[in-house]
């Protein structure tokens, strides 16, 4: 991940943690066959498909600052759904809106926006949410000199000493994952537990993901992410396409979403933009 995010992204990364999903959010695909063909879409600009993401755009969701070109996690799931939905890269265009903007009561300049905004009951008052196009993953971050910095499994974890925030999903996947041989350390805010690992007084913490590429690039010198991994348990949090409340795209892009989950396509931009490459290997 480039090392330049700014306070928007503190303030998008705390608003994504550990946020439940509202599986009330989504609605039935369409019922017949022509019903999500171009022509038919209803969009902010005819034969256009507008989506909107935040400035800076940043790594690993998408690269260079620039959602146009198609790299980077939530770019590349964005031209899918574009492609399930019938358009090409010169149909698309993109529109600036601030995080909090797009999930805000009121009409929208997009047909729909992607910056990972987490699927909520509350969000769901006020605009539609497609069926979710990622789950989001727990992380592991380590100091690059502590005991743990080589570690390739859960496994070797067991004995480590372990930073978590309460009531959070973290907490959950810690207890039920990893499974440390002793309590993990419990703190009451985020940001206690990154100020333990900068004294080293725990030999780990385990955050959400999008959390632990903001650690590592802007709270924490000196520290990486060891892996990511699934927890287990209770309600996943889920990144929604955002759409204005009634949107009559919703059903279309809710079967483009499931489309690109049964063809395996989702999986592969996730491991292409999320894995290794980007400094997250999946631990097991």
């Amino acid at each position: 991940m480039a090392v330049r995010p700014l306070l928007l992204l503190a303030v998008a990364v705390a608003v994504v943690g550990c946020a439940p999903v509202d599986d009330t959010a989504t609605t039935a695909a369409p019922t017949t066959s022509t019903a999500c063909t171009k022509e038919q879409l209803s969009l902010l600009t005819p034969g256009k498909l507008t989506i909107g993401t935040d400035k800076p755009a940043f790594e690993p969701w998408f690269k260079d600052d620039d959602p146009s070109n198609g790299q980077g996690f939530e770019s590349a799931v964005a031209f899918a759904v574009a492609g399930e939905l019938g358009f090409d890269r010169s149909e698309v265009q993109w529109s600036t809106v601030k995080f909090d903007a797009a999930f805000a009561p009121g009409d929208k300049q997009f047909d729909f926006d992607i910056n990972q905004v987490s699927i909520t009951p509350q969000r769901a008052e006020a605009v539609d949410f497609s069926k979710g196009y990622y789950t989001v993953k727990q992380a592991v971050v380590v100091s690059e000199k502590g005991k743990y910095a080589g570690a390739k499994s859960l496994a070797e974890l067991k004995d480590a000493k372990i930073g978590v925030q309460v009531g959070t999903t973290s907490f959950n996947a810690v207890r039920d994952v990893i499974k440390p041989a002793d309590d993990p350390d419990v703190f009451n805010d985020q940001i206690d537990v990154v100020t333990a690992l900068k004294n080293d007084q725990v030999d780990a913490v385990v955050v959400d993901l999008p959390t632990a590429f903001y650690v590592t690039a802007a709270q924490v010198e000196n520290s990486k992410i060891l892996g990511q991994f699934s927890s287990t348990g209770g309600t996943p949090e889920e990144f929604g396409l955002v759409m204005e409340k009634g949107s009559a795209l919703k059903p279309c892009v809710d079967k483009a979403v499931d489309a690109l989950k049964s063809k395996g396509e989702l999986a592969k931009i996730e491991q292409q933009w999320l894995g290794s490459a980007a400094g997250a290997p999946e631990l097991r």
